[in-house]
């Protein structure tokens, strides 16, 4: 049996070294992404390299529940993956910590737990920006999805792309990341704030 490592941030400027010092002593091969832990399966490519990686009788080792994903569907749709072709999951820290064979309550619970901080840090960012504008300051960088390039997206959405394949049809038309492609992350973030602002209308 392996030790097999996943590490995940949401973003770029966050750091992965904590947990790459609690896997490498233990694990054969560490694989990283720095995606949303709310994408789907499909579009977080660390997982899915980990995933095919992993051996019948390997264990797939995370720092703690919340690597896995702070989307509790996707989370449950990935631990039941795993169970079913004999993959064990192992938690080092936090609620669910230990190892797993197959579903568990706790296990649920440290997921629900993971999308509840999740929605508590977008809500107090949300809320300071919001007093920030009533006092006349906005804060944060500026989006890279802007309204075009999300009405760009959400027409290729329509056509049935993923947005890992909608990719590499934006371009960021300003700013130091001007000629990129924005990230799956921010993609997602900005057809999802889209979607919201559909609903509401």
């Amino acid at each position: 049996m392996a030790l097999i490592g996943l590490v995940r941030v949401s973003t770029d400027k966050q750091n992965t070294q904590r947990q790459h010092d609690a896997l490498i002593p233990i694990c054969l091969k560490v694989f990283e992404e720095k995606m949303s832990g709310k994408l789907r399966t499909e579009e977080r490519p660390g997982l899915l390299a980990a995933i095919e990686y992993v051996r019948n009788g390997d264990m797939l080792c995370v720092q703690e529940v919340d690597r896995l994903g702070r989307n509790l569907l996707e989370g449950l749709i990935v631990l039941n993956d795993l169970f079913e072709r004999g993959i064990s999951v192992k938690v080092l820290e936090g609620i669910g910590a230990g190892e797993h064979k197959e579903r568990s309550l706790i296990l649920d619970l440290a997921l629900a737990l993971a999308e509840d901080r999740r929605r508590d840090i977008v809500r107090k960012t949300k809320d300071g920006l919001d007093a920030a504008r009533k006092r006349g300051r906005v804060g944060g960088r500026k989006p890279v999805m802007t309204e075009a390039l999300t009405i760009q997206a959400a027409a290729l959405r329509e056509r049935g792309f993923t947005i890992r394949q909608i990719q590499p049809h934006l371009r960021i038309a300003e700013g130091k990341s001007k000629g990129r492609n924005p990230s799956v992350g921010a993609i997602s973030q900005a057809l999802s704030a889209h979607d919201t602002r559909q609903e509401e209308q």
